[in-house]
């Protein structure tokens, strides 16, 4: 898995880093095929916003979470991503093909 972290208007610090790297790989850990993950993370205002896309195979998956608080963006936006990783599997794993 590859993860790139890109900061808009924001400088990525040591402990967003790490935060990120912790929560991505719950989703890891629901699915093995990650490609790789583009993460940008922003300020705009007083708004925090982080989103990404991950490129698996056969799809690419986007998500975005804003909030005041990065950690809290962070976190809604992994949960975003993790119920499309799992959707995303039970289309794979879908058993009822014709």
């Amino acid at each position: 898995m590859q993860l790139s972290i890109s900061g808009h208007h924001l400088d990525i610090t040591e402990a967003i880093k790490q935060h990120s790297t912790e929560k991505l790989s719950k989703i890891k850990h629901h699915f093995d095929h990650l490609i790789n993950i583009n993460m940008v993370l922003g300020v705009e205002k007083d708004v925090q916003k982080a989103e990404a896309t991950i490129h698996v195979s056969g799809a690419d998956l986007f998500a975005k979470a804003e909030s005041s608080d990065m950690y809290a963006s962070i976190d809604q936006m992994v949960n975003k991503l993790d119920s499309q990783i799992r959707k995303h599997k039970e289309k794979l794993n879908d058993h009822r093909k014709n």
